[in-house]
């Protein structure tokens, strides 16, 4: 257990004083120029990953070449850009990336970029935004975490299973039964559309389809619920709807620098469209209405750490990492037992 550090070491918005030619060029496209890092990571990732997978396709690249490329791709698409390009695909889904006139430039990410990462056009959209949020993790909802005991190996296994194996008719039939037929068709089509191509590459070579394409989908799957599970472990049962008793925040980690300020999940919920570089200061300034709410925050853990934690039932290290916002506990002890209150299978 920690006080509430004095200084929040994640990003901000800071005006340049010199704005790069580069910068003016990209900028005339994007709505918002907060948004500048977004346009260089998708031109590092197109040059890096777009060429490593042009290359595991060509004839002329065999043997002891042909797996250092493909372990290459492998390293630069799950360890270095799955993380960023996951959030930025986050962000843009709440705020479009670019502007009115360019909209067509919109639909990069999701159809071109993201099946490199196993995400299947539109299908995320659909889900985080046509029903995650409206739902906010509540039984409507079909990622919600409530009805598990959230502490158990077990109970993550059977959301798990449940996601990969029936996750889309899932999300179909709530579309179905919402009468969102727009969103029902993005949804789908993305997800056939992509295991159609899938088999479709694996005929001209398997290998290669393996490595670009389905192991980054089943990575991105495991990872997606990992985040979700963390994001959502902690729930109130006397007030599951309320984002600050069914989410977390983590904060002045390195997770944040690189994936956007995504630790801040109380906010994200409170206000969907709030841009990412904002999140740090909103937490300052409503700092009342977390403690007001007994809100979950966690200084220097991101979620893979709370995740981890969970699953091995330490909560130890969660208090040792636990911000005692408003000084309303005074042992860890206290923490632990809050914590796994908040842990316990909620009945729908």
């Amino acid at each position: 257990m920690i006080p509430l550090s004095s200084t929040i070491s994640d990003p901000v918005y800071q005006q340049p004083e010199t704005i790069s030619a580069s910068d003016r060029f990209f900028g005339s496209f994007i709505r918002d120029k907060r948004d500048l890092p977004f346009v260089y990571l998708t031109i590092r990732i197109t040059l890096i990953l777009c060429t490593l997978a042009v290359l595991l396709y060509m004839p002329f690249i065999t043997g002891w070449l042909w797996g250092i490329v493909a372990a290459a791709y492998l390293i630069f698409n799950n360890f270095i850009f799955k993380g960023p390009f996951g959030l930025m695909l986050h962000c843009t889904s709440h705020r479009a990336f670019f502007r009115k006139e360019y909209d067509f430039m919109n639909h990069y990410l999701p159809w071109v970029i993201g099946p490199l990462f196993g995400q299947t056009p539109e299908t995320y959209y659909s889900h985080h935004i046509g029903m995650h949020h409206p739902e906010n993790n509540l039984p409507e909802d079909e990622s919600s975490t409530m009805g598990f005991q959230r502490d158990s190996l077990r109970g993550f296994g059977a959301y798990l299973g449940s996601f990969l194996f029936a996750g889309i008719y899932h999300l179909a039939g709530y579309f179905v039964r919402k009468k969102r037929k727009k969103l029902l068709v993005r949804s789908v089509r993305g997800e056939l559309l992509f295991v159609a191509f899938c088999v479709g590459m694996s005929f001209v070579n398997w290998p290669a389809t393996l490595v670009v394409f389905i192991i980054p989908f089943v990575i991105s799957r495991i990872i997606m619920m990992v985040g979700n599970w963390a994001q959502h472990a902690f729930v109130s049962a006397e007030d599951p709807g309320n984002p600050y008793k069914n989410s977390i925040t983590c904060i002045n980690t390195k997770y944040n620098h690189k994936c956007w300020n995504d630790g801040y999940h109380i906010s994200h919920h409170v206000k969907p469209n709030m841009h990412w570089t904002e999140h740090p200061h909103y937490f300052r300034s409503t700092i009342d209405e977390y403690i007001h709410n007994d809100a979950i925050v966690f200084d220097g853990i991101h979620f893979l750490h709370v995740w981890a934690y969970l699953m091995g039932k330490r909560y130890d290290l969660l208090a040792r990492h636990f911000v005692n916002i408003g000084d309303k506990y005074s042992s860890d002890e206290e923490v632990v037992a809050f914590l796994k209150g908040r842990t316990r299978k909620i009945a729908a």
